[in-house]
């Protein structure tokens, strides 16, 4: 049976959070309206060493970290919100176990997201963070599948592997067929880095794209969980897929629109937005309250 990480009331409705990363919603109205976001993307560094000729985020090796700590809003946070921190690669913040120390002070839920190899650099700490209750959930940008990472990310429970629609190789997702694997489908970001790559190779992109569409239906056959972000969902066209046509089924599993219940925070510029490809940014104030409703009003 499933342990339940925590329970709170936002807005109209009370959330579940539950250890294997399930979020169950309820009232007994006909609305959900919360009041703060449930989950923040949030970024804490711009340096990264891997040069991803797709990186929507533009990081380099010289890339500048965020200031992270003793930060107002985190405090006004709900207990119990969920952070996805990223960069650039969030391992080379010099200040990140102290942060995810801070979080857990106010029983926030941190996961984080590395690049494969920065993951086979550090399993050990990573390992630490996990046993230590300093992160949950564990997302791992895929390079290239090897036997050796395969077995080595078999040991995180709730480890899941991100690729991108557009640069997955259909290969490589076969190779992690029926291993016990969860995995997350990204929609291609054509911003930044990404844009200059969709502009010189936008056919064999766009070729992937529709191999990843002629095969998401095996997939979901082959994977413990399969999960998409809302970008994936529109370029994947997941909503016209048989297992949603029955009454009530979409609803069931959609998690929302960007800026219904989440948000976008960059601590490198010091600014917050309804997603990481917003164009639209805002200063960072000191009440997460008061930045959501400027993404909800964006939002309606």
């Amino acid at each position: 049976m499933n342990k339940l990480l925590g329970r709170y009331r936002n807005g109209n409705y009370t959330v579940m959070i539950f250890d294997d990363g399930t979020k169950i919603r309820c009232n007994d109205l006909d609305n959900l309206t919360p009041d703060k976001p449930e989950c923040i993307d949030i970024k804490i560094t711009n340096k990264c060493d891997m040069g991803c000729p797709m990186c929507h985020e533009n990081s380099t090796p010289d890339g500048l970290h965020g200031n992270i700590l003793g930060l107002p809003f985190i405090k006004t946070l709900l207990p119990y919100t969920e952070l996805a921190i990223g960069g650039g690669n969030p391992l080379e913040h010099p200040d990140l176990v102290s942060f995810l120390k801070e979080l857990k002070s106010y029983n926030i839920i941190p996961n984080i997201t590395v690049n494969q190899n920065h993951f086979m650099r550090n399993i050990d700490f990573l390992k630490r963070l996990c046993d230590e209750q300093l992160i949950y959930g564990l997302g791992i940008s895929l390079t290239a599948v090897t036997d050796e990472f395969i077995t080595a990310i078999q040991q995180f429970p709730n480890a899941v592997i991100h690729i991108i629609n557009g640069i997955a190789r259909i290969e490589d997702i076969f190779k992690l067929y029926d291993k016990g694997l969860k995995i997350l489908i990204l929609g291609y970001k054509i911003i930044r880095r990404g844009k200059d790559l969709y502009d010189k190779d936008s056919k064999d992109i766009e070729t992937k794209k529709s191999e990843m569409y002629d095969i998401i239906l095996d997939m979901i056959q082959h994977f413990d969980c399969i999960s998409f972000d809302n970008l994936a969902i529109e370029q994947l066209d997941i909503q016209s897929l048989p297992m949603f046509n029955e009454d009530g089924a979409w609803e069931k599993f959609f998690m929302g629109n960007d800026g219904q219940y989440t948000m976008y925070i960059d601590l490198v510029n010091g600014e917050f937005a309804k997603s990481s490809t917003s164009l639209n940014r805002y200063p960072i104030t000191s009440d997460i309250k008061e930045m959501f409703e400027v993404v909800r009003h964006e939002e309606e």
